[in-house]
């Protein structure tokens, strides 16, 4: 394969690495070299050996709701937490053919004392309901940056950083659960993955890239056109792009987004599917979104806030083949630190139209960070990211969704689905949640891969929306167990129901988006259907304002709840 465009981008590579843009946060704080450095991944601490089955446990932290449902995925067989390890940087794939089956990979720490971190892998196969953790990839082998795909014939493939800057493809072609051994791909720090499944003269192409400063060949790009056996020699990326992903579209073309010396750009190749063609860069545009990636913020003090996400319309609608940039970035108009920032191109990324803030909150002080997008075979748009917005300490975050029908003309209200909690619980002896979560949008779903700390410490959970119904999603249970809330939204009162076959002592609580409990409905032995009426006040008396509430049930069997939208 030639180097095409080579001086072109080691031009660019050189400038990025040693010239300061203009002054944000961390650029004001840091040289640009320094910058770089503080965020490439080396074993920088010992390998503790540490048995699983002598760490404590406590239950793993499960929610099911009207709206979504959640799932721990780093549990013991048993489908418990493991305290004292930690685990995040997460990536998602969901098998074409079989939507049930989802596999999960992310940094595992065996224990909070190192940040030693090696190939964390978890799966599911009933659709992300329940999860196994079979242990890590190569036990006491450092790896990093985890990142996971299938092809269109549901084998699998995970994209794992080891020492060195050398990245290893692991494969699954059988449907299995039994890895083979990894084939060299090239690589580099910060990696980032992804395969062509469409049905043209590209299928199956593996394509990567990373940060050309941290690599261990003379480039930043690989392909593999043969089903991920061997890999190309690395060829350069014009404008130097990082911190971003890669997406196909219908036809094939390849699309790539990062922050570079300019700023947000994104970078089109329509050669790079035939495998008789040399990867071929034919533009680089200029992505605005009013701001740019940063790091070492309040909220992840030694990570990104973020990367930038390049995905695109696969569907035969009035989308189709549209180009879609997201990023949280921290702004250039208002300095705001962080805002979910959406772009969009209809002309096949040759040009962008305005930049439009998906988070709806008020202000300019509150961070909305890992911003994460990725879009349905139907052309729907989801959008994920944690929030500060009602933090008292200026970090604790909320996990909010939203999604566009509409190409992203227009926008769902923002919802919180996820407890409040502070991202600095269970650092790894790493100051950061890692730099990075993951979502895979089906035409019923959104699936996301994703890390916090409500459990006490890191660890990695598996989420699934719905956007469907009054709060977007439908209900998801285990078993035929059911509990449900009736008119929901309501403005005078709501009567929950449930039942259960056996006397079990039942504990009912009311909590705020900030989860502070706000009063206790039930706490009693119930056998068979139980109603309860809420009519949305406090012991005292005193009517709620209106809003989101949760409300949850937990008894000796049943650990659950749902939420309901008081008027």
């Amino acid at each position: 394969m030639k180097i095409l465009s080579l001086q072109y981008s080691f031009v660019h590579l050189v400038v990025f690495i040693l010239f300061l843009p203009s002054c944000s946060s961390i650029y004001c704080q840091i040289s640009r070299q320094e910058f770089f450095e503080s965020h490439r991944e080396i074993p920088d601490d010992p390998y503790i050996p540490v048995s699983r089955s002598m760490m404590e446990r406590s239950p793993a932290y499960n929610i099911t709701t009207p709206n979504y449902f959640t799932r721990q995925v780093n549990v013991d067989e048993n489908g418990n937490n493991i305290i004292g390890d930690a685990a995040n940087e997460t990536s998602i794939a969901i098998d074409p053919l079989n939507p049930n089956r989802i596999v999960i990979g992310w940094r595992q720490f065996d224990t909070v004392n190192s940040n030693f971190r090696q190939a964390g892998n978890g799966f599911s196969l009933d659709g992300g309901l329940t999860w196994t953790f079979p242990g890590v990839l190569d036990p006491g082998v450092f790896r990093s940056d985890p990142v996971l795909d299938f092809d269109s014939e549901g084998n699998f493939y995970y994209n794992s950083l080891a020492s060195g800057f050398d990245c290893d493809v692991y494969r699954i072609t059988d449907g299995g659960n039994d890895w083979g051994l990894p084939v060299p791909a090239r690589g580099g720090d910060k990696q980032w993955m992804r395969i062509d499944r469409t049905s043209g003269i590209g299928e199956g192409n593996n394509y990567s890239y990373w940060n050309a400063a941290f690599s261990n060949c003379n480039g930043a790009f690989t392909r593999s056109t043969d089903g991920s056996n061997t890999f190309e020699e690395c060829i350069l990326i014009d404008g130097a792009p990082v911190w971003g992903t890669l997406a196909v579209d219908s036809q094939g073309t390849l699309y790539i987004t990062g922050t570079s010396n300019s700023g947000i750009v994104l970078i089109k190749s329509t050669s790079a599917k035939n495998p008789a063609e040399d990867v071929i860069w034919e533009s680089l545009t200029q992505v605005d979104l009013d701001g740019d990636l940063d790091v070492q913020v309040a909220v992840n003090p030694a990570g990104l806030m973020g990367q930038a996400w390049v995905d695109v319309d696969i569907s035969n609608g009035p989308g189709k083949d549209n180009v879609y940039v997201a990023a949280s970035v921290l702004r250039h108009s208002n300095n705001d630190p962080g805002d979910v920032m959406f772009a969009k191109s209809t002309d096949g990324g040759n040009t962008f139209e305005p930049p439009i803030r998906i988070n709806t909150d008020t202000g300019t002080n509150s961070y909305q960070w890992f911003g994460t997008m990725s879009v349905a075979p139907n052309g729907r748009i989801d959008i994920i990211w944690l929030d500060t917005r009602d933090a008292t300490n200026g970090i604790d975050s909320v996990l909010y969704y939203s999604f566009s029908e509409d190409q992203g003309e227009t926008w769902s209200v923002n919802d919180p689905i996820s407890e409040p909690f502070d991202p600095s619980v269970g650092y790894p002896n790493q100051g950061k949640m890692g730099d990075y979560f993951d979502m895979v949008s089906t035409n019923d779903y959104a699936h996301l891969a994703w890390a916090n700390t409500i459990n006490g410490g890191q660890d990695v959970y598996y989420t699934r929306i719905s956007p469907a119904g009054i709060l977007n999603v439908e209900d998801f249970t285990t078993d035929s167990f059911q509990f449900i809330s009736y008119p929901n939204p309501f403005t005078d009162e709501t009567t929950l129901q449930f039942k259960l076959e056996k006397p079990e002592k039942v504990l009912i609580e009311v909590f705020d988006i900030r989860g502070r409990k706000l009063i206790t409905l039930l706490n009693d032995e119930v056998v068979g259907t139980k109603r309860i009426i809420w009519d949305g006040r406090s012991t005292n008396g005193v009517k709620f304002t209106s809003g989101l509430y949760f409300i949850t049930l937990n008894s000796e069997t049943k650990n659950t709840s749902l939420k309901v939208l008081m008027n």
